[in-house]
């Protein structure tokens, strides 16, 4: 039998809520599927949808690591779309989200 290995214990992912303000071009160009398909290939949850001003919000949920991997891609958006910046605020997961939405 291996004794246990103290000190060596697997660090849990830190979950976070990531949200995110996309300006530029980016409505009326797959934006929101764009952010859909990448959050649910990371494994993330929230919504994306189209504001009145001609942004996209995004509120997004999971893993830290896999969130700024999904900013990543935000900010490069869709090939048919252009994304002059996003802002973004973290803050501590809700744990609201069962998938992720576009609205």
């Amino acid at each position: 039998m291996t004794p246990p290995a103290y000190g060596r214990t697997k660090a849990l992912p830190e979950q976070a809520r990531l949200t995110a303000l996309a300006k530029g071009h980016v409505q009326g160009v797959f934006y929101r599927a764009f952010t859909a398909e990448h959050a649910a290939m990371l494994g993330i949850t929230g919504y994306a949808r189209n504001r009145p001003d001609g942004t996209v919000e995004i509120v997004a949920e999971g893993d830290r690591f896999r969130l700024e991997e999904l900013l990543s891609q935000l900010r490069k958006g869709p090939k048919r779309g252009r994304v002059d910046s996003v802002d973004i605020a973290w803050s501590e997961s809700q744990g609201r989200f069962r998938s992720f939405e576009t609205l």
